[in-house]
């Protein structure tokens, strides 16, 4: 295998290469853009193994030689990829090329996911917290997965059999031919699948990802499905009900001007990256209006009736919940951008109460457009407007899709503004309204760098308990992020955190200050402040009469602060480390007797 004799270096160059690669706009943009930073996320895991030790393929065993060829090949895709990509001018194309976008996208993802599931940790010295990284791209990676979703035999043999060359976007030039895929009335059965696989000749997904394709694995990919599909092998889906970006059963279609079908967040985030034209068509549009296709949405609905599949969500017999309801909020959006300060704030408290009661209202709401002028009234001089507005903006992110609308919208900056300047409770709704939106792992890197971080830990030092709760919860979130590490330390945060552990107005945060700083510690400049802050002493107390979880934490930051430190470990002795420890390792959770057990190894050899 080729991939193993790559050098860890060598492997740090290529990613460095592929964070350079500039992402233009286009329909591919945000998923290239998350491709390039969940091999990012890597970085730190290939310096520990640079670091560690070199790999040895005389002395590794071919398992263990896979996942580092696996990776090395599907870095190596990821390149050629992106590299092309950037070339790729969706106007000079068809839905052939945004159909083999789709899949080489899938197929690098599974690639990278199934040399991540197969790294054999007890090969090198993996610090927990790039453990933990590695285990956050693995979960993004399987959810691109189920986002993309799963290839039929079909797509995938068409896939299979479609050149696939390094500069195939630079001067896209369809054949008609390529253009079978909506023609195809019933999928190819799995075993002749199988057959046609291996005898195959052509350039197929062994070129682009790998000399030794794992049949197991591509067996998995063609089969794999959800349980209300299991009869996949005897159903298409018929290409109508597809959208022709995504490739997947829609759930909102919505017809634009040149009186094609798309699903509506599709199409929304095409016209939103700057686009003027029709994907399908390349049409100019005339207009932006988005009109939902409810001929197209019932048929859809009493196909997944007729065979048993789970209808898209939100709609029952084609018809939205609670449809007859838009008029009402269409008319208060539309209040909301009245002249007259009483009945915009009137709008957007009647919204504020709409939103809190149902994902079906919070759904409505969305479509009716009042996302974006919920973010223009964040800067509203009216105190009321302001709250409710930030609130209305909270209550719509709980639904996911919304998410995405309201990053789109350039909500983060007005949202930090709130957090500063705003009342204590604008300043707590903006708070959670930030936590809300970096669950989604893109969001976090966007929030980290909008100043969020700092107007964050005020509020954890100065808010109300529950501003400092909803704060810390936001922090905790962002931590994740080793970038946002580094900003959360300047900005103050450990000094904020050890001042909880001691305090007993702060009693109920001693929880949260423990989970955030049990995050930080990986972080260098986050080691030396909790160091300088003298905190050792309160760690020790902790695990010895703190609560299970607590003291596991304590046990992960002792853990990581006398890592490599000597005299840290002998200090940790002298204060009564090793009982509390040896009681952990035995009666601890599982995370805590990991934990425990490391530190009380570290400490006998420190002693020898």
């Amino acid at each position: 295998m080729a991939g193993v004799n790559v050098s860890p270096a060598s492997l740090l160059e290529l990613i460095a290469e592929i964070a350079e690669i500039p992402i233009n706009a286009g329909v591919f943009k945000k998923d290239c853009a998350d491709l390039t930073r969940r091999v990012c996320l890597l970085t730190h895991l290939v310096e520990e193994i640079r670091d560690s030790k070199p790999i040895d393929s005389a002395a590794a065993s071919s398992s263990e030689n896979d996942w580092w060829s696996d990776l090395v090949v599907g870095l190596q895709a990821a390149k050629r990829l992106l590299s092309s990509a950037t070339r790729f001018q969706a106007r000079d194309s068809s839905d052939g090329a945004v159909k083999r976008i789709s899949f080489q996208l899938q197929c690098i993802t599974w690639k990278l996911e199934k040399a991540l599931s197969n790294l054999p940790y007890d090969l090198y010295d993996i610090s927990d917290e790039v453990g933990e990284q590695v285990e956050l791209a693995r979960s993004q990676l399987r959810r691109a997965m189920q986002r993309y979703g799963s290839l039929n035999s079909n797509k995938f043999l068409t896939g299979l059999s479609e050149p696939m060359e390094r500069d195939a976007f630079s001067n896209v030039k369809i054949k008609a031919e390529e253009e079978k895929l909506e023609g195809i009335s019933e999928t190819v059965p799995f075993g002749e699948a199988k057959k046609q696989l291996r005898k195959s000749s052509s350039i197929s997904l062994a070129f682009y990802l790998s000399k030794d394709a794992d049949t197991d694995r591509l067996d998995k990919m063609v089969t794999k499905n959800t349980d209300e599909s299991k009869k996949s092998d005897k159903l298409t889906i018929p290409v109508d009900f597809l959208c022709p970006v995504s490739l997947e059963l829609m759930k909102d279609p919505v017809i634009v001007a040149t009186g094609q079908t798309y699903e509506r967040a599709y199409i929304q985030r095409w016209i939103d990256c700057g686009n003027l034209t029709c994907p399908k068509t390349q049409q100019k549009l005339e207009n932006f209006t988005l009109t939902p296709n409810y001929v197209l949405r019932s048929l859809i609905s009493r196909w997944c009736t007729e065979h048993n599949i789970e209808q898209p969500a939100g709609y029952i017999n084609g018809r939205s919940r609670n449809r007859g309801d838009m008029s009402v909020i269409k008319a208060l959006v539309h209040k909301l951008s009245s002249r007259s300060v009483e009945e915009r704030r009137n709008a957007v408290s009647e919204i504020r109460s709409l939103s809190k009661r149902s994902t079906d209202n919070r759904i409505l709401i969305a479509e009716a457009g009042a996302i974006p002028v919920l973010v223009n009234l964040l800067t509203s001089e009216d105190v009321a407007t302001q709250e409710n507005a930030i609130t209305c903006v909270l209550n719509l992110s709980i639904y996911d899709n919304n998410k995405e609308l309201i990053m789109f919208a350039g909500a983060v900056t007005s949202i930090v503004q709130v957090l500063r300047a705003g009342t204590m409770e604008a300043r707590e709704n903006a708070a959670a309204t930030l936590f809300s939106l970096s669950l989604a792992d893109e969001n976090k890197i966007i929030i980290g760098g909008s100043g969020a971080i700092p107007a964050l830990v005020d509020l954890l030092e100065n808010g109300t308990p529950r501003g400092k709760k909803d704060a810390a919860t936001a922090l905790f979130n962002l931590c994740i992020y080793q970038g946002n590490k580094g900003r959360a330390v300047r900005a103050g945060i450990v000094p904020a955190l050890v001042k909880m552990l001691s305090d007993s107005s702060s009693h109920r945060m001693v929880d949260e200050a423990l989970t955030i700083l049990s995050v930080l510690a990986s972080n260098l400049d986050a080691k030396a402040a909790i160091v300088k802050a003298n905190t050792l002493p309160a760690f020790i107390g902790i695990l010895q009469t703190g609560q299970a979880r607590n003291r596991e934490n304590a046990a992960a930051i002792l853990l990581s602060l006398c890592k490599r430190d000597t005299e840290k470990l002998v200090s940790i002795g002298r204060l009564g480390a090793v009982v509390p420890l040896m009681d952990l390792s035995n009666n601890g959770t599982e995370r805590g007797k990991k934990k425990a057990t490391s530190l009380l190894e570290l400490l006998r050899k420190a002693c020898q």
